[in-house]
Protein backbone atom coordinates (compact mmCIF):
# COMPACT_ATOMS: atom_id res chain seq x y z
CA UNK A 1 0.00 0.00 0.00
CA UNK A 2 1.34 3.57 -0.78
CA UNK A 3 2.84 5.86 1.89
CA UNK A 4 2.64 9.66 2.08
CA UNK A 5 2.59 12.36 4.88
CA UNK A 6 -0.62 14.12 6.42
CA UNK A 7 -0.25 17.54 5.34
CA UNK A 8 -3.93 18.93 6.70
CA UNK A 9 -6.90 17.53 9.25
CA UNK A 10 -9.62 18.98 9.28
CA UNK A 11 -13.57 18.09 10.06
CA UNK A 12 -12.46 14.62 10.42
CA UNK A 13 -10.56 14.00 7.19
CA UNK A 14 -7.03 13.73 6.76
CA UNK A 15 -5.32 14.97 3.76
CA UNK A 16 -2.66 12.68 2.99
CA UNK A 17 0.24 13.87 0.15
CA UNK A 18 1.53 10.90 -1.71
CA UNK A 19 5.55 10.22 -1.57
CA UNK A 20 5.37 10.94 -5.38
CA UNK A 21 6.58 14.62 -6.12
CA UNK A 22 3.94 16.29 -7.63
CA UNK A 23 1.38 14.07 -6.52
CA UNK A 24 -2.09 16.27 -5.24
CA UNK A 25 -3.05 15.36 -1.22
CA UNK A 26 -5.55 12.51 -0.93
CA UNK A 27 -8.22 13.26 1.10
CA UNK A 28 -8.60 10.04 3.63
CA UNK A 29 -10.83 9.10 6.97
CA UNK A 30 -9.01 6.50 9.78
CA UNK A 31 -10.01 3.50 9.87
CA UNK A 32 -11.90 2.86 13.42
CA UNK A 33 -8.84 1.01 14.57
CA UNK A 34 -6.89 4.20 15.73
CA UNK A 35 -9.80 4.87 18.18
CA UNK A 36 -9.89 1.95 20.10
CA UNK A 37 -6.07 2.13 20.70
CA UNK A 38 -6.59 5.94 21.49
CA UNK A 39 -3.94 6.52 19.01
CA UNK A 40 -5.32 9.98 16.50
CA UNK A 41 -3.57 10.96 13.54
CA UNK A 42 -1.41 14.27 13.18
CA UNK A 43 -0.33 16.23 10.77
CA UNK A 44 3.23 15.40 10.30
CA UNK A 45 2.35 11.20 10.46
CA UNK A 46 3.90 9.44 7.99
CA UNK A 47 0.95 7.25 7.15
CA UNK A 48 0.17 4.16 4.76
CA UNK A 49 -3.28 4.66 3.25
CA UNK A 50 -5.49 2.76 0.95
CA UNK A 51 -7.47 4.27 -2.00
CA UNK A 52 -11.24 3.41 -1.56
CA UNK A 53 -13.64 2.87 -4.59
CA UNK A 54 -15.10 6.61 -4.25
CA UNK A 55 -11.84 7.86 -4.78
CA UNK A 56 -10.92 9.08 -1.13
CA UNK A 57 -8.54 6.67 1.22
CA UNK A 58 -8.31 5.15 4.57
CA UNK A 59 -5.21 5.62 6.58
CA UNK A 60 -4.12 1.94 7.87
CA UNK A 61 -1.19 2.80 9.88
CA UNK A 62 0.46 5.79 11.47
CA UNK A 63 4.88 5.17 11.34
CA UNK A 64 6.31 6.00 14.70
CA UNK A 65 7.27 9.26 15.61
CA UNK A 66 10.20 11.23 15.90
CA UNK A 67 8.61 14.09 18.02
CA UNK A 68 5.19 15.03 18.93
CA UNK A 69 2.92 17.95 19.82
CA UNK A 70 0.21 17.86 22.01
CA UNK A 71 -0.61 21.59 21.37
CA UNK A 72 -0.36 22.19 18.79
CA UNK A 73 -1.05 19.01 17.79
CA UNK A 74 1.13 18.21 15.41
CA UNK A 75 4.22 15.17 14.58
CA UNK A 76 7.79 14.67 13.23
CA UNK A 77 8.44 18.56 13.25
CA UNK A 78 12.52 19.04 13.59
CA UNK A 79 12.24 23.38 14.90
CA UNK A 80 10.03 25.52 15.97
CA UNK A 81 9.14 28.89 14.71
CA UNK A 82 7.74 31.01 18.07
CA UNK A 83 6.28 34.40 16.42
CA UNK A 84 5.28 36.67 19.50
CA UNK A 85 4.67 40.40 18.18
CA UNK A 86 6.77 43.27 19.48
CA UNK A 87 3.23 45.37 19.80
CA UNK A 88 -0.67 44.96 19.25
CA UNK A 89 -0.61 43.12 21.04
CA UNK A 90 1.94 43.87 23.48
CA UNK A 91 4.64 41.35 23.75
CA UNK A 92 3.67 38.49 26.63
CA UNK A 93 7.13 37.23 27.88
CA UNK A 94 5.63 35.11 30.05
CA UNK A 95 3.34 33.31 27.86
CA UNK A 96 6.55 33.36 25.59
CA UNK A 97 8.36 31.11 28.16
CA UNK A 98 5.72 28.93 28.50
CA UNK A 99 5.81 28.16 24.52
CA UNK A 100 9.73 27.50 25.10
CA UNK A 101 8.98 24.94 28.12
CA UNK A 102 6.62 23.13 25.31
CA UNK A 103 9.35 22.99 22.77
CA UNK A 104 11.71 22.13 24.65
CA UNK A 105 10.29 19.06 26.33
CA UNK A 106 9.31 18.30 22.42
CA UNK A 107 13.15 18.07 22.29
CA UNK A 108 12.88 20.92 19.62
CA UNK A 109 15.04 23.08 18.05
CA UNK A 110 13.30 26.79 18.66
CA UNK A 111 13.85 30.12 16.62
CA UNK A 112 12.12 33.12 18.13
CA UNK A 113 10.07 35.74 16.06
CA UNK A 114 9.61 38.96 17.07
CA UNK A 115 7.50 40.77 14.24
CA UNK A 116 5.64 44.15 13.75
CA UNK A 117 9.22 45.71 14.27
CA UNK A 118 7.85 48.30 12.63
CA UNK A 119 5.13 49.31 15.16
CA UNK A 120 7.24 50.28 18.20
CA UNK A 121 8.56 53.50 16.73
CA UNK A 122 6.32 56.71 16.32
CA UNK A 123 7.47 57.11 12.85
CA UNK A 124 7.53 53.51 11.81
CA UNK A 125 11.01 53.16 10.64
CA UNK A 126 13.39 51.22 12.86
CA UNK A 127 16.49 52.26 13.93
CA UNK A 128 15.69 55.10 16.64
CA UNK A 129 16.73 55.12 19.92
CA UNK A 130 13.38 55.31 21.56
CA UNK A 131 12.78 53.71 25.24
CA UNK A 132 10.78 50.41 23.41
CA UNK A 133 14.21 49.69 21.12
CA UNK A 134 16.25 49.56 24.34
CA UNK A 135 13.71 46.84 25.63
CA UNK A 136 13.94 45.36 22.21
CA UNK A 137 17.86 45.24 22.47
CA UNK A 138 17.41 43.79 25.89
CA UNK A 139 14.71 40.71 24.89
CA UNK A 140 17.04 40.22 22.30
CA UNK A 141 20.45 39.89 24.26
CA UNK A 142 18.19 37.71 27.34
CA UNK A 143 16.89 35.36 24.76
CA UNK A 144 20.41 35.02 22.44
CA UNK A 145 22.09 34.98 26.03
CA UNK A 146 20.27 31.81 26.62
CA UNK A 147 21.00 30.14 23.12
CA UNK A 148 18.00 30.81 21.29
CA UNK A 149 18.01 32.30 18.07
CA UNK A 150 16.07 35.06 17.68
CA UNK A 151 14.76 37.08 14.40
CA UNK A 152 13.20 40.24 14.50
CA UNK A 153 10.82 40.93 11.75
CA UNK A 154 8.58 43.26 9.66
CA UNK A 155 6.06 42.44 7.00
CA UNK A 156 5.71 46.27 6.14
CA UNK A 157 9.50 46.84 6.09
CA UNK A 158 10.63 43.26 4.91
CA UNK A 159 13.33 43.22 8.07
CA UNK A 160 14.02 39.82 8.94
CA UNK A 161 12.36 38.06 6.56
CA UNK A 162 15.63 37.06 4.63
CA UNK A 163 16.41 35.83 7.89
CA UNK A 164 13.61 33.65 8.51
CA UNK A 165 13.11 32.28 5.37
CA UNK A 166 17.14 30.94 6.19
CA UNK A 167 16.15 29.26 9.02
CA UNK A 168 13.43 27.27 7.76
CA UNK A 169 15.42 25.84 4.55
CA UNK A 170 15.64 22.30 4.80
CA UNK A 171 13.71 21.82 8.01
CA UNK A 172 10.62 20.45 9.09
CA UNK A 173 8.99 23.31 11.14
CA UNK A 174 5.99 23.60 13.53
CA UNK A 175 5.03 28.03 13.25
CA UNK A 176 2.88 29.38 16.04
CA UNK A 177 2.55 31.37 18.77
CA UNK A 178 0.09 33.85 20.45
CA UNK A 179 -3.10 34.78 18.69
CA UNK A 180 -2.73 38.25 17.03
CA UNK A 181 0.91 38.20 15.93
CA UNK A 182 0.79 38.67 12.60
CA UNK A 183 1.64 34.75 11.91
CA UNK A 184 -0.07 34.30 8.51
CA UNK A 185 0.95 37.96 7.53
CA UNK A 186 4.74 36.81 8.24
CA UNK A 187 4.06 32.90 6.34
CA UNK A 188 2.78 35.02 3.60
CA UNK A 189 5.96 36.83 3.23
CA UNK A 190 7.80 33.99 3.54
CA UNK A 191 5.94 31.97 1.04
CA UNK A 192 5.15 34.19 -1.85
CA UNK A 193 1.82 33.02 -3.67
CA UNK A 194 0.31 31.65 -0.57
CA UNK A 195 -2.68 34.39 0.71
CA UNK A 196 -3.22 33.52 3.80
CA UNK A 197 -6.24 35.21 5.73
CA UNK A 198 -5.07 37.82 7.55
CA UNK A 199 -6.70 40.21 10.28
CA UNK A 200 -6.56 43.38 12.55
CA UNK A 201 -6.50 43.28 16.00
CA UNK A 202 -9.89 43.11 17.50
CA UNK A 203 -10.12 46.70 19.58
CA UNK A 204 -13.04 45.00 21.84
CA UNK A 205 -10.58 42.67 23.15
CA UNK A 206 -7.32 44.01 22.95
CA UNK A 207 -5.82 40.57 21.32
CA UNK A 208 -5.70 38.95 18.11
CA UNK A 209 -8.48 37.19 15.93
CA UNK A 210 -8.01 33.79 14.97
CA UNK A 211 -7.09 33.43 11.64
CA UNK A 212 -5.52 29.76 11.10
CA UNK A 213 -8.33 27.11 12.44
CA UNK A 214 -6.50 24.20 11.93
CA UNK A 215 -2.90 22.74 11.44
CA UNK A 216 -1.44 22.08 7.76
CA UNK A 217 2.06 21.48 6.18
CA UNK A 218 3.59 24.46 3.56
CA UNK A 219 5.66 23.59 1.53
CA UNK A 220 8.66 25.94 1.24
CA UNK A 221 9.60 27.11 -2.31
CA UNK A 222 13.38 26.97 -3.46
CA UNK A 223 16.48 25.69 -3.33
CA UNK A 224 16.73 24.86 0.04
CA UNK A 225 12.76 23.60 0.25
CA UNK A 226 11.55 22.63 3.73
CA UNK A 227 7.89 22.17 5.18
CA UNK A 228 6.42 24.61 7.78
CA UNK A 229 3.44 24.02 9.87
CA UNK A 230 0.90 26.18 10.14
CA UNK A 231 -0.87 26.47 13.80
CA UNK A 232 -3.74 27.99 15.06
CA UNK A 233 -2.75 30.93 17.39
CA UNK A 234 -3.44 30.37 21.38
CA UNK A 235 -3.24 32.64 24.86
CA UNK A 236 -2.69 30.00 26.56
CA UNK A 237 -1.50 26.89 27.11
CA UNK A 238 -1.58 24.15 29.93
CA UNK A 239 1.02 21.54 31.46
CA UNK A 240 -1.18 18.85 31.46
CA UNK A 241 1.68 16.38 30.27
CA UNK A 242 4.26 17.43 32.50
CA UNK A 243 5.38 16.88 35.79
CA UNK A 244 6.87 19.66 38.36
CA UNK A 245 9.92 17.79 38.85
CA UNK A 246 10.49 17.93 34.48
CA UNK A 247 9.86 21.44 34.34
CA UNK A 248 13.05 23.10 35.38
CA UNK A 249 14.54 20.91 32.88
CA UNK A 250 12.50 22.83 30.07
CA UNK A 251 14.35 25.82 31.09
CA UNK A 252 17.84 25.90 29.37
CA UNK A 253 19.87 27.41 31.75
CA UNK A 254 18.14 26.15 34.65
CA UNK A 255 18.73 22.65 33.43
CA UNK A 256 22.60 23.46 32.98
CA UNK A 257 22.87 24.77 36.54
CA UNK A 258 20.59 21.61 38.52
CA UNK A 259 23.67 19.70 38.60
CA UNK A 260 25.30 21.76 40.56
CA UNK A 261 22.08 21.68 43.17
CA UNK A 262 23.38 20.27 46.52
CA UNK A 263 19.97 17.67 46.33
CA UNK A 264 18.58 15.84 43.68
CA UNK A 265 14.89 16.63 42.64
CA UNK A 266 15.36 20.19 43.74
CA UNK A 267 12.59 22.31 42.35
CA UNK A 268 14.98 25.61 42.76
CA UNK A 269 12.65 27.38 45.27
CA UNK A 270 13.90 27.47 48.70
CA UNK A 271 16.01 24.46 49.00
CA UNK A 272 19.78 24.89 50.71
CA UNK A 273 22.46 24.55 48.21
CA UNK A 274 20.84 25.44 45.82
CA UNK A 275 22.66 26.31 42.37
CA UNK A 276 19.93 27.94 40.55
CA UNK A 277 18.90 30.02 43.15
CA UNK A 278 22.59 31.64 43.65
CA UNK A 279 22.97 32.50 39.79
CA UNK A 280 19.90 34.22 40.20
CA UNK A 281 20.90 36.13 42.80
CA UNK A 282 24.00 36.99 40.82
CA UNK A 283 21.99 37.92 37.79
CA UNK A 284 23.50 35.33 35.29
CA UNK A 285 19.67 33.99 35.54
CA UNK A 286 17.30 36.18 34.62
CA UNK A 287 14.62 37.35 36.95
CA UNK A 288 11.88 37.37 34.50
CA UNK A 289 12.47 33.96 33.57
CA UNK A 290 12.97 32.47 37.05
CA UNK A 291 9.43 34.34 38.32
CA UNK A 292 8.14 32.80 35.08
CA UNK A 293 9.12 29.64 36.34
CA UNK A 294 7.73 29.78 39.70
CA UNK A 295 4.29 30.74 37.95
CA UNK A 296 4.26 27.87 36.06
CA UNK A 297 5.22 25.54 39.14
CA UNK A 298 2.40 26.95 40.90
CA UNK A 299 -0.16 26.45 38.16
CA UNK A 300 1.07 22.31 37.60
CA UNK A 301 0.53 22.23 41.53
CA UNK A 302 -2.91 23.91 41.49
CA UNK A 303 -3.47 21.42 38.43
CA UNK A 304 -2.56 18.54 40.32
CA UNK A 305 -4.96 19.10 42.89
CA UNK A 306 -7.56 19.36 40.75
CA UNK A 307 -7.26 16.33 39.38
Amino acid sequence: MPEGVIVKALSGYYYVKPAIDGADPVQCRARGIFKKKGITPLVGDRVVYEITENGEGTVDEVMPRTTELIRPPVANVDQALLAFSLAEPDLNLQLLDKFLVHTEKAGLDTVICLTKRDLITEDGQPGENTQEQMALEEVVRLYEGIGYSVIVTSTRTNEGIAEARAKLEGRTSVFSGQSGVGKSSLLNALVPGLALETNEISSKLGRGKHTTRHVELIALEGNGGGLVADTPGFSQLDFLQMEAEELSSCFVEMKRAASGCKFRGCLHQHEPGCRVLALVENGEIATSRYKHYLVFLQEMKERKRRY
